[in-house]
């Protein structure tokens, strides 16, 4: 079964069939391990409600009735917020739903469930042994990407059209690239309060997934609230792609992929391909003095490397990596927003394109066999969307796909914060020449 695509003509399947079947689904053991939590009960109730608004003709929006997961690190009241680590199973149910969950069901969309994740969402491989690791759909061996494992593997393998997740350094962008989906990180605050299981509060986010980029905005359509962004552009769209590592550390296949569309891309878009000063300093910044991800990862779950607390071995390893990086990372601190606006400058209006990932995703036997290459892939999977996440872009990773229809390489299509309509825009345009030239 492929990907689920949202039916704008909802009334013909009513949202009772739909939340039953995403359920099923759910428990297909091709797809094991994409939710932790399904609720059951709650999107049965959701759906009966979506059912009976529409046969009164009074859907809450255009979406009413279909199913919608949500990332485990989002309340949903009755059911315990693990942020996928057994470190967190005992807290307490939640009493009420996150924001963004309450705002979803206002729109009437259908909650079956909470999404598996990279314990603490702190790692970009999507691999959680305490809650099973989610199955790619391209190949079950191979790591789905993470944090927002089971966001994506719910939204490729059909499970549901509509998955919300969280991208600090590209939780959103990396599994949605490993997976073949379309994954969007927004811009800080979009969809309102960040009252969900942090991991950098400087630099979280939240990113929504879909099997299209049609339905990306029609989603964003509904759940921003801050809409900050600068009105689409006429004219031709500009792109660059990014001179160095970015283009130049990709495996073969990477190269190849992101090649053919770059390629198919040039008779519409004017692509420049520039030295980008302001990426190649930001990353040797990060390389000399660490991130304000793993400093601020230290400052809230650094205790449990101390305490009684299961945690994954890989998690452990990567906190106490980051033991010293509060001491260190003021530099980096200090140079992000001066480097945010002069990335912006250098871009002139551009979007960014580059691939999501350098590399095609790692086969998890393969990683578990060896800690160095596991943290060694994990730094590598994530190099390019945390960059860029420091700099304060927003981004789509685009699936692109190869002769057999399958997808495990992303293109990435990024803006300065808060040109997210743009974007969008941008975003579907190239969209639509990708899918003229298959």
């Amino acid at each position: 079964m492929g990907m689920m695509r949202v039916d704008r003509a909802v009334d013909q399947v009513t949202a009772l069939a739909r939340c039953e079947d995403a359920l099923e689904r759910a428990r297909d053991p091709e797809v094991r391990n994409a939710l932790i939590a399904p609720t059951d009960a709650r999107a049965q109730r959701e759906a009966q409600r979506s059912d009976e608004r529409r046969r009164r003709v009074r859907p809450r929006s255009e979406l009413d009735g279909l199913p919608i997961t949500f990332k485990d690190v989002f309340d949903i009241a009755g059911t315990v917020t693990t942020a996928g680590s057994r470190a967190r199973s005992a807290h307490p149910p939640a009493d009420r739903d996150s924001f963004i969950v309450r705002r979803a069901h206002h729109c009437g969309l259908v909650t079956v469930g909470k999404t598996n994740m990279s314990e603490l969402a702190f790692s970009g491989l999507g691999i959680n042994r305490t809650f099973g690791t989610p199955a790619n759909p391209n190949d079950a061996a191979l790591v789905p990407g993470g944090s927002s494992s089971g966001a994506a593997v719910a939204v490729a393998a059909g499970i549901v059209p509509l998955a919300v997740g969280t991208d600090t350094s590209g939780s959103v962008r990396v599994p949605a690239a490993f997976c073949g989906c379309v994954g969007f990180r927004a811009s800080r605050y979009r969809y309102g309060p960040h009252d969900f299981a942090p991991l950098s509060p400087t630099l979280d986010s939240i990113g929504l997934l879909a099997a299209t980029i049609d339905d990306i905005v029609a989603l964003d359509r509904l759940l921003a609230v801050r809409r900050t962004s600068a009105p689409a552009q006429s004219g031709v769209l500009r792109a660059v792609v990014p001179a160095g590592e970015w283009i130049d550390d990709c495996t073969p296949g990477v190269r190849q992929a992101f090649d053919r569309a770059m390629a198919a891309l040039h008779e519409r878009i004017k692509i420049d391909v520039v030295r980008l000063t302001t990426l190649d300093r930001a990353q040797r910044l990060m390389d000399r003095s660490g991130t304000i991800v793993g400093a601020e990862a230290y400052e809230r779950y650094g205790r449990l490397l101390t305490s009684s607390a299961a945690l994954e071995p890989a998690t452990r390893r990567r906190l106490a990596a980051n033991v010293g990086t509060r001491r260190t990372v003021g530099t980096v601190r200090a140079a992000m927003l001066p480097l945010r606006r002069q990335l912006r400058l250098e871009l002139a209006g551009a979007v960014l394109l580059c691939p999501t990932v350098r590399h095609e995703p790692p086969r998890i036997d393969d990683l578990l066999a060896s800690s160095e290459r596991y943290d060694a892939s994990n730094a590598s999977t994530l190099r390019t969307t945390m960059a860029l996440s420091y700099l304060g872009m927003c981004g789509v990773s685009l699936p692109l796909r190869g002769p057999d229809g399958t997808s495990t390489v992303g293109l990435l299509v990024s803006l300065p914060e808060n040109e997210d309509a743009r974007l969008l825009d941008a975003a579907s345009v190239i969209s639509r020449v990708l899918e003229a030239a298959d």
